[in-house]
């Protein structure tokens, strides 16, 4: 990262970020609605033991990235949340169509 010469070349550099973080949150969205298709359960969806391994880990490469942890762990808590809501709901629209499925057999 070199330093920017005035705030419009730091805003095209934040934007540039900005595309990124949005195309890896919409990868990692892909990935969470796989992954209620192999939940058993709620439970399962929500995962607290999960996030709390994810929010250790995260803060340890915020350590390594030299960034504030507490910012990097309230982001993801954030996101996480989100991601379950999402997932919770995949789940239970899977969930009604697999039993639906069962019925007509």
């Amino acid at each position: 990262m070199q330093p920017c010469k005035n705030l419009d070349e730091v805003r095209e550099n934040i934007d540039r970020i900005d595309q990124e973080i949005v195309k890896l949150i919409a990868e990692r969205s892909s990935y969470v609605r796989q992954a209620a298709g192999f939940k058993k359960d709620e439970d399962a969806v929500k995962a607290p033991d999960r996030v709390e391994a994810i929010i250790k880990k995260v803060r340890g490469l915020a350590v390594e990235r030299e960034v504030n942890p507490d910012l990097i762990e309230q982001v993801y808590r954030t996101m996480i949340s989100c991601f379950i809501e999402l997932e919770m709901k995949e789940y239970q629209q899977s969930s009604v169509s697999y039993k639906e499925k069962l019925e007509k057999e």
